[in-house]
């Protein structure tokens, strides 16, 4: 039987099995998961420098959103990690669903529709080409 109080058990546990690839997240971004899906899609897997240039000349607005979070993750492995900004790539981006504001549009005749401002969460994790 292990021995400690749960919540020690739970803090070793967890230790062994924490990330260390540099990541950076974006909590409460004013943009809906699916339009966000739609630039990280064309990202995932890239180098960092072929990330950059294609979010420069993305036109959407999700882009310059995830284009500072980008920057963000290479600031934190550099800086945190001391890895070379050359030789990461993005190992893992996503976008989550996060609380939607709810709005009222007045219409016709008294009635009222509802518009639904929808948030996200997203999180880019980076690695090094060869590390494992």
């Amino acid at each position: 039987m292990a021995k400690g109080h749960r919540s020690q058990i739970k803090r070793e546990r967890n230790a062994n099995n924490r990330d260390t690839r540099p990541s950076a997240k974006l909590s409460y971004a004013r943009v809906s998961v699916q339009k966000a899906c739609f630039v990280l899609d064309a990202i995932r897997g890239k180098d960092v420098n072929t990330a950059k240039a294609i979010l420069e000349y993305n036109p959407r607005y999700a882009s310059s959103i995830i284009k500072k979070l980008l920057d963000s993750a290479i600031a934190n492995a550099e800086n945190n990690n001391g890895m070379n900004p050359d030789n990461l790539y993005i190992a893992a981006c996503f976008a989550n669903k996060g609380p939607t504001m709810k709005r009222v549009h007045p219409r016709a005749q008294g009635r009222a529709y509802r518009i639904e401002k929808r948030m996200s969460h997203i999180s880019i994790v980076l690695d090094e080409k060869g590390a494992k």
